[in-house]
């Protein structure tokens, strides 16, 4: 008696998505780099730029676990003379490493530290390293992350955020690990930003034709206050020659250096007041107990932080109301193409960032897409102007979205979650923001 078998992968687009899809290994990259390109079509090509990844990543934990070796090995043989104390001044593996690699002296240490801290503190998040489910920056992130937190903390962090990291780009991965991190100690993360608030500076650097850079080292609630203000003393330029960047580093200049004189008359009119978005918990706020809160534009801080900008005097704060199970943003005329204030608001607030995959850009910065295309002649007709039906991209990704054909977007309204789909028939999905702990 026979027993039929599934056909298994035969022309090269089936290799390239079967191959997207498989764990890393010698045998599997030998059959990756059998693959064609001329043969793939662009969806197996799109397929196949996956599977490299996933193989870049396998390379990237071997070469871990080669590292961490070896600086283990130059530890045991280490010449007569060597103290403890000079050794951990002074890495013996960095230049040997660094000469190998071509890498300068402090790369080559920040590749061994990661070794060191993955092999040692972090094996789940070097198991999805070898595996290819994650980026060596997120395993990285990881390791930068924990480095302040005893082991027993630190294993905690890992094991909360490991099942997460796979479907997470890297800088999704770092607030992911930097919200996790403050929940976990709350008491260490405010003694760290106690003591980085005493390291606080300006900082200035020359840049290339005859530019600078230039801000400060601050607070992170600091920054935020400062960069609303920047963005409200910016929209009083109403000349149409300047770029939203333009303006805005113009707004700085003209706050800094036209600053009221010491009769109180300002040198510059039309400044409002600067609004500083908070989500934070009531009884995080009262003092009850700690916790975590959200500052928009930075990311999550501590109780005592948030509970210091609500009650500085002169703030502006907008708090906001999140739903206790999902964490997600728990009203607005349909049928007028420009949104009301309030669904504005209500849109950059829920989604904080551009839904394409992966990108970062603002919503405040961003244009509030029609995700069923507004009907002008018959408004009623559909694609109101709704929260529902609104959503905030940047102008490349609203472009794209707009003129590029193939490409579609979708909400479910239960979860949040955005689903883009590519002219290749890929699907690629955009969590939602959330408020939630």
């Amino acid at each position: 008696m026979t027993t039929s078998r599934a056909p298994g992968p035969v022309t090269p687009d089936e290799w390239a998505a079967h191959l997207s899809t498989a764990v890393p290994c010698a045998q599997t990259a030998v059959l990756l780099e059998g693959l064609d390109v001329e043969e793939l079509s662009r969806a197996g090509m799109i397929d196949a730029l996956g599977a490299w990844e996933r193989h870049r990543a396998w390379l990237d934990g071997r070469q871990v676990r080669l590292l961490a070796a070896l600086d283990t090995k130059i530890d045991e043989e280490l010449p007569e003379g060597w103290t403890e104390q000079v050794q951990a001044e002074w890495n013996a593996a960095v230049e040997e490493v660094g000469c190998a690699l071509k890498l300068a002296g402090s790369t080559a240490a920040d590749r061994l530290g990661v070794a060191r801290a993955l092999e040692a503190r972090h094996p789940t998040t070097l198991g999805l390293l070898e595996a290819g489910d994650i980026s060596y920056q997120q395993a990285k992130a990881v390791t930068e992350a924990c480095e302040v937190l005893s082991p027993e903390v630190a294993a905690q962090v890992e094991e909360a955020v490991a099942p997460k990291l796979p479907t997470l780009a890297a800088g999704a991965t770092r607030r992911l690990l930097a919200k996790t991190v403050v929940h976990a100690d709350p008491d260490g993360a405010a003694e760290r930003h106690e003591r980085r608030k005493r390291e606080r500076e300006m900082v200035h650097h020359p840049r290339h034709d005859g530019m600078a850079l230039f801000g400060a080292i601050v607070p992170a609630e600091q920054a935020a206050r400062m960069d609303a203000a920047v963005d409200a003393h910016a929209a009083t330029f109403t000349d149409p020659c300047r770029t939203a960047d333009q303006k805005r580093a113009d707004a700085l200049v003209d706050l800094i250096l036209n600053r009221p004189t010491a009769e109180g008359e300002a040198t510059s009119g039309g400044r409002t007041a600067a609004v500083v978005q908070v989500t934070v918990p009531l009884n995080v706020l009262l003092g009850v107990e700690g916790g975590v809160a959200d500052l928009k534009g930075y990311g999550p801080i501590t109780a005592g932080q948030a509970r210091e900008i609500a009650f500085a005097e002169g703030t502006v704060w907008r708090r906001l109301i999140t739903a206790p199970d999902t964490g997600l943003l728990i009203k607005t005329d349909p049928t007028t193409y420009k949104p009301t204030a309030e669904t504005a608001r209500h849109v950059i607030a829920r989604d904080a960032h551009c839904t394409f995959p992966h990108c970062n850009q603002p919503a405040h910065r961003c244009d509030l897409d029609h995700r069923d295309p507004f009907n002008h002649h018959v408004p009623e007709a559909g694609g109101q102007t709704t929260p529902d039906n609104l959503h905030p991209l940047c102008r490349r990704h609203h472009l794209l979205k707009t003129h590029h054909p193939g490409w579609t977007v979708t909400r479910a309204p239960d979860t949040g979650v955005t689903h883009w789909t590519s002219p290749t028939g890929h699907r690629y999905e955009a969590p939602p923001h959330t408020y939630l702990e």
